[in-house]
C-alpha cells in the first residue's frame, strides 16, 4: 500500500509539473502571438459585411500559421463575451508595427478611416445627392428643413442612418443656442429652415444676406407678398434650378404654392439646403426699413429702396441703361 501511495503521488506531482509546464508555455506561445508584429497584404485592410474571422485573416495577414487563427478565435470569443465587441466591415488603417492585440482592437471599433462631405449652402438635393453616392450606397434623399449645411467628418464606410442621426443632432445643437432669441419667439424652427434658403438663393455675399433678410422680415410684418424669384425659379424647376433664361412675367404667374408673387407668407418648405452663417444673419435680426430690391446687372447687386416710388424710379433708371 505504501508502495501503491508513493507510487500516486509521484504520478500526480509529474502531472501538476506537466499542467504547469503546458500552462507556462501556452502563455508564453499566446504572450508571443499576441504582440508579434503582423505583416499586410494591403493596408488599408478590408473586411467584407458578413466575413469570418479566418478568411480575414487569411486575406489580409501573411505571417499566421493555422494555429495562430485558431488562437485568435478563441480569443476573439472571450473578448466579444466580455466587452460585448464585434467585428466592423470596412476599412482600416493597420500601422506596420502593429501587433495582433492592436489588429483586434481596431477591427472591434468602427472604421478608424475618416472621410468627410461638405455640404455647400445653397445646394439642391440632387447635388447633396450626387455627393452622398461617394460615400453611401443605400443613401436616400435628405430634406432641406432636416439639416444644416456644414462640413461633416464620419468613419469610411459609417452606415447611413448613423450618418443622418449625426447631422440632425448638429442641427438640433446649433438651434439650443437660440432658443431665447427674438426671431425663435416670433417664428417656428421651419420658417426659419425657409427664410435661410431664400437667403442662400438670393443673397451674394453676407452683407447683402443681411439687407434681404431686413426686407423679408419688414414684408412679412406688414402682410406683403415676398414676390422672391429664387421661389419662382424653385417652382418652375420643380427644385433643379435649371432654368437656362431669364424669368417671364408669365412666370410670375403661375400657380404653385411656392410663387412668392400670387400668395402671401412663406413657401411651405425650404428651396436649397442652409447653411450656419446664414442663420446667423437670421438670428442677428438686421433691421432696415427696404421693402424693395431688384437686381443691377451693370453693377452686379441689388438696388434696395423704401419706397414703391423710389424702387419703380432706381428701376427705370436701370432699364434705360
Amino acid at each position: 500500500m505504501v508502495l501503491e501511495e508513493q507510487t500516486l503521488r509521484y504520478y500526480l506531482k509529474a502531472f501538476n509539473i506537466a499542467i504547469i509546464l503546458i500552462l507556462i508555455i501556452s502563455s508564453f506561445y499566446i504572450f508571443n502571438i499576441l504582440n508579434k508584429n503582423i505583416i499586410l497584404k494591403n493596408n488599408p485592410l478590408k473586411i467584407n459585411k458578413g466575413q469570418s474571422l479566418e478568411n480575414i485573416i487569411k486575406d489580409n495577414i501573411i505571417n499566421f500559421s493555422y494555429l495562430d487563427i485558431e488562437l485568435l478565435k478563441i480569443l476573439m470569443k472571450i473578448n466579444n463575451l466580455i466587452d460585448n465587441n464585434f467585428i466592423h466591415y470596412g476599412e482600416f488603417n493597420i500601422h506596420n508595427d502593429s501587433s495582433i492585440i492592436d489588429l483586434i482592437n481596431i477591427i472591434s471599433q468602427p472604421s478608424n478611416i475618416i472621410n468627410k462631405i461638405t455640404i455647400v449652402e445653397g445646394w439642391s438635393q440632387k447635388e447633396l445627392n450626387l455627393e452622398l453616392a461617394k460615400h453611401f450606397q443605400d443613401y436616400r434623399t435628405i430634406p432641406y428643413e432636416d439639416i444644416i449645411a456644414d462640413t461633416y467628418y464620419f468613419n469610411k464606410n459609417m452606415d447611413f442612418n448613423l450618418f443622418l442621426k449625426k447631422l440632425k443632432e448638429s442641427k438640433k445643437d446649433y438651434f439650443n443656442n437660440y432658443i431665447n432669441y427674438e426671431i425663435s419667439n416670433q417664428y417656428t424652427l421651419n420658417e426659419i429652415m425657409i427664410i435661410g434658403s431664400l437667403l442662400e438663393k438670393e443673397g451674394l455675399d453676407y452683407l447683402d444676406k443681411k439687407i434681404i433678410s431686413s426686407v423679408i422680415f419688414n414684408r412679412l410684418n406688414k402682410n406683403m407678398k415676398l414676390q422672391i424669384d429664387a421661389s419662382v425659379l424653385y417652382a418652375i424647376t420643380n427644385g433643379a434650378y435649371n432654368l437656362n433664361r431669364n424669368l417671364l412675367l408669365s412666370d410670375l404667374k403661375i400657380d404653385h404654392p411656392f410663387n412668392t408673387y400670387k400668395y402671401f407668407g412663406l413657401p411651405p418648405r425650404p428651396i436649397s439646403y442652409v447653411g450656419k452663417k446664414t442663420l446667423d444673419i437670421i438670428f442677428e435680426n438686421y433691421k432696415t426699413e427696404f421693402l424693395f430690391y431688384f437686381f443691377d446687372n451693370s453693377l452686379n447687386r441689388h438696388v434696395f429702396s423704401i419706397t414703391y416710388a423710389q424702387h419703380i424710379k432706381k428701376l427705370n433708371e436701370y432699364r434705360k441703361k
